[in-house]
């Protein structure tokens, strides 16, 4: 033991020595390691440090109050809840009857205890002014100051609210409106001025544009003054903060308790100790649990990590591998002699693998460090980035140094190579420099063999027998490294097409062929990491190519739509004018909806007092799959899924829209004429029926094919039509026929169903609000006029769905040009650590050239040829190794989309766009930035840094 302990500890000096003498490849090696460490660490605190415990929640969303109590607005009835208060249903199963659902208000104050200090949190939204503009802001009422409030929000200068003419806003609504403490603002449509006293953040919500004021200052008030004009009112939400003098809080039996009056309790005592599953009611009925992961499927996401990171120490080691190869080749006289002095093969492999260990523990210190420096030095950037406050900087040592400890093995296992082929040399060789001649074995190129085979198998098993991404990329993993395995043999290979080379390739060639000891892994790196590249790539083409395909047009090419939903299209015009004003307009339609109810309301209906229409489909033009039954039972039950199947793609009731397009209410558009030519639409009937007073239709089943009409059915009570429509009773509201023009054939309208002119829509005694615009232009709008738009728009604080189209644009592009710039440096770091290998094994070589006159060039082209020839003997097997797993991966992706086409198909809910294709392109431009760009980058590379001349030296006699 004493011995084993004395030789490791002088192997560890010998090898400190070393390192610290060689700082430039200790530090390169170093940095290998701890980089990823780096990498890993910091996720792993920054992870650590954003979990917040149940207290520090509660702290957030209750403050110091023992319960947050709301309405589950479904009537007052009893329900079942989970212990956070996240999950609930009604007590009845509402499921197996034909009773609807309940929906309406309950009254949450009547369940609170008697002597309880409340406070009511209450939300909704307006359009404040800002600096610039307008701005859509939560509103938030409720009194922060109070101590049961500590801690949902943090005061950060200023103070909170204390007049009703007052406010306080989160940071980031300061940022947003270029407002600060002391400004005065107001809302839109509302005559009140309120001046920001403080400023706060939601510890959870850093991000979130919020106001706060006093109960019943804002909110109600405002309410009413657009209400006033016509417009409905704000939404609003009101919780309550209970905090309670009995002992122990809202207990379980107490939340079950005020269960049963339709309210909702979170409940700081049961959240922090909850109750047994058995215990709680709502987890004994089917499909009432939480979502649980599955074994099975922990063990999948452990397996992709295990392998991710088994192949990134494996790229690190091939990498690290060769500059321990040349620090021992380099120590070979220092070996020789502690063999010399007794010495044997052990003691020379704890030397060069004390230089791992060194290495290995020095880059798990300085990645660890770092890690926590910058960490905690980054905190409030990190924070700021993930838009919540850490709970603490939680620092979990055995994590870390588990972390750390993958540091340690890696350096370990590069060292493994180099260690056993030094420790095989003989005192003689080391001591005289010479190398002698050693056969390659003959066993790992079978094992590789074996394993690319195994490993090809398996992934395509995985691709076209089964659906697992996980055997496929396991599959893909075994092949590489058989490919890894392999490349001694094909290194060899590769040496026999040296004969057709000029004279320094040629040497440059024979050189990694002779040497493949410090070949085969710089080339097994090259090969590890391009084969990564050209998977992704491959993949990311692919998935390019199906994008195309599949690719649907929201509107005509350089088309332009700019639609306004809210509060009756009061923006509408000034969002046309700016779209007019900063585009390259061509041709401008304006385009209007029909508006049911108050004319501030919204499209789609909702809100009181608002209704909404819709399309009546006549009874013979309804699809079978889809008629609503007497019974309410599915009506596609009835038939088979051969029948469905027929039924979806030839029956013309029941074939969709052809493509997508802008959705608007109803798919209906009020509009003259000259949509048409926006909508690309050249059917001189279409524009004729309009000009008549006519609706044209897109959509064949609208249209009754006796009285060729088109009805529109007013919906005013929204409450009275969805009961008929769930009794399957006739539903109410007033329907007005248009006499209608079917477009012929299946033209693309972008989905609009059917259109409709103002002066029409007029003559029916049909309300229209404005909505939008449709827009062409003379070319795409550049970058500067897209964001005056967007500036403009912000100004006006209105929700704008802006639609330009301008074809597909392929988000890859970027991706592909990382991974071709990834893969070139590592290519370029590998190959330069074997040519500074195949330097230090030919420097007596080299020195001799020059003392019998050489020319100077000789050192640079032959150090050019040979980083050349590393880089592209691994661009070539790496290139031919990556296509594998992108392929495997398309087919189960293909595998998978088939399935679900023709489960649509047969259930009648899809399947008329056909059958799906997933194309496998390869990325032929990376491709050959690889084989061509990179290969010669490193030879030019290699050449520039190579000295032409080195110092001139006795040679050794052999």
């Amino acid at each position: 033991m004493t011995t084993w302990f004395h030789s490791w500890r002088a192997a560890v000096r010998i090898a400190r020595r070393d390192a610290w003498r060689s700082k430039g490849r200790s530090f390169l090696v170093l940095a290998m390691i701890a980089l990823p460490i780096l990498g890993v660490s910091a996720f792993q605190l920054t992870m650590r440090s954003s979990e917040l415990t149940p207290a520090q929640q509660l702290e957030r969303s209750l403050g110091a109050a023992d319960a947050e109590l709301r309405d589950a607005q479904i009537s007052g009835v009893p329900l079942l809840q989970d212990p956070k208060g996240d999950q609930f249903t009604p007590v009845e199963d509402y499921s197996k009857s034909n009773k609807p659902w309940p929906d309406g208000p309950t009254d949450v104050r009547k369940v609170i205890p008697a002597g309880a200090t409340v406070l009511t949190d209450t939300r909704g939204g307006a359009k404040l002014t800002t600096a610039h503009g307008l701005l859509q802001t939560q509103v938030r009422e409720l009194k922060a100051a109070d101590p049961i409030a500590r801690g949902i929000m943090t005061l950060t200068e200023g103070r909170f609210p204390e007049k009703n003419d007052e406010l306080a806003a989160t940071t980031a609504f300061l940022k947003s409106s270029g407002l600060t403490i002391g400004s005065t603002l107001t809302a839109r449509g509302f005559d009140r001025e309120y001046r920001i006293t403080g400023a706060y953040e939601l510890p959870s919500e850093l991000k979130t544009e919020q106001v706060n004021a006093l109960p019943g200052a804002f909110l109600a008030p405002y309410g009413a003054a657009v209400e006033k004009a016509g417009i409905p009112a704000p939404d609003l939400t009101t919780t309550y903060l209970v905090k309670t003098s009995r002992a122990g809080g809202f207990t379980w039996n107490t939340v079950q308790e005020i269960n049963k009056k339709g309210v909702l309790v979170t409940s700081r005592a049961v959240v922090l100790d909850p109750p047994a599953d058995s215990e709680i009611p709502l987890y004994q009925r089917e499909g009432g649990r939480p979502y649980e992961r599955s074994a099975a499927g922990d063990a999948a996401a452990l397996a992709a990590v295990g392998t991710i990171v088994g192949l990134a120490m494996l790229e690190i080691c091939l990498l690290a591998g060769p500059a321990f190869a040349v620090g021992a080749r380099r120590s070979r006289r220092q070996l020789g002699l502690v063999g010399a002095n007794g010495g044997d093969r052990r003691h020379i492999r704890a030397i060069v693998l004390s230089g791992g260990l060194v290495i290995g523990a020095a880059a798990a210190l300085v990645g660890t460090v770092l890690a926590l420096l910058l960490t905690f030095v980054l905190r409030p950037l990190l924070e700021e980035y993930m838009g919540q406050r850490f709970g603490g900087f939680t620092i979990r040592p055995l994590e870390l140094l588990g972390i750390a400890g993958l540091a340690v093995l890696t350096g370990l296992l590069s060292a493994i190579v180099p260690a056993v082929t030094a420790s095989r040399q003989t005192v003689l060789a080391s001591l005289t420099g010479r190398r002698g001649v050693r056969r390659s074995s003959r066993v790992l190129p079978v094992l590789g063999l074996i394993a690319v085979a195994l490993g090809a198998v398996i992934a395509l098993y995985g691709s076209v027998f089964t659906d697992q991404v996980l055997m496929v990329a396991g599959g893909s993993a075994i092949a590489e490294l058989g490919v890894v395995a392999l490349t001694p043999a094909l290194v060899g290979l590769f040496g026999r097409g040296g004969r057709w080379l000029p004279l320094s390739p040629r040497l440059a060639l024979r050189d990694a062929v002779r040497n493949r000891s410090r070949t085969a892994p710089a080339v097994a790196a090259v090969l590890a990491a391009v084969a990564g590249t050209v998977a992704v790539s491959t993949y990311a083409a692919s998935r390019d190519a199906q994008g195309l395909n599949e690719y649907q047009p929201k509107l005509p090419y350089g088309a332009v739509a700019a639609i306004v939903t809210e509060e009756g299209g009061r923006d509408a015009p000034a969002v046309r004018d700016a779209v007019q004003r900063f585009f390259p307009v061509d041709l401008r339609v304006d385009v209007s909806r029909i508006s049911v109810g108050k004319p501030g309301c919204d499209s789609w209906g909702g809100g009181q007092g608002c209704g909404r229409f819709e399309i009546v489909t006549p009874p013979a033009n309804e699809c079978p799959l889809w008629a609503p039954t007497k019974d309410g039972s599915d009506p596609s039950e009835r038939f088979t899924p051969a029948e469905r199947t027929k039924l979806r793609t030839e029956d013309w009731r029941c074939r969709g829209m052809e493509g997508e397009g802008v959705y608007v209410e109803g798919n209906m558009l009020i509009a003259d004429a000259p949509i048409l030519k926006v909508l690309g639409i050249t059917d001189p009937g279409a524009a004729k029926a309009l000009a008549e007073g006519k609706l044209v239709s897109f959509s064949a089943p609208q249209v009754d094919r006796k009285t060729h009409t088109v009805g529109i059915r007013l919906i005013t009570d929204m409450e009275a039509y969805d009961k008929a429509a769930q009794d399957n009773k006739p539903l109410p509201g007033e329907v007005k026929s248009f006499p209608a023009y079917q477009v012929p054939g299946s033209p693309r309208s972008y989905g609009v169903q059917s259109i409709l002119t103002p002066a029409a829509a007029k003559a029916a005694g049909l309300t229209t609000a404005p909505m939008g615009a449709y827009f062409t232009t003379d070319r795409l709008p550049s970058t500067e006029q897209r964001q005056r738009l967007d500036g403009e728009i912000a100004k006006l604080g209105s929700q704008v769905e802006l639609t330009l189209e301008e074809g597909y644009v392929s988000k890859n592009s970027l991706v592909l040009l990382a991974l071709t710039v990834f893969a070139g440096l590592v290519t370029i770091g590998a190959a330069g650590i074997a040519t500074g290998l195949a330097q230090a094994d030919a420097e007596a070589d080299l020195k001799t050239l020059s003392a019998v006159g050489a020319p100077p060039r000789v050192r640079r082209t032959l150090s050019g040829f040979q980083c050349g020839v590393v880089a592209a003997m691994g661009v070539v097997l790496g290139s031919a190794a990556g296509v594998l797993p992108a392929v495997a991966l398309r087919l189960t992706e293909e595998r998978e989309a088939v399935r679900f086409y023709e489960q649509s198909v047969a259930e009648g809910w899809g399947g008329t766009e056909g059958p799906p294709v997933l194309p496998i392109v390869v990325p032929w431009e990376t491709l050959a930035a690889l084989l061509v760009a990179v290969p010669l980058g490193a030879a030019l590379l290699a050449a520039l840094v190579t000295r032409s001349r080195g110092a001139l030296a006795r040679r050794a006699a052999h």
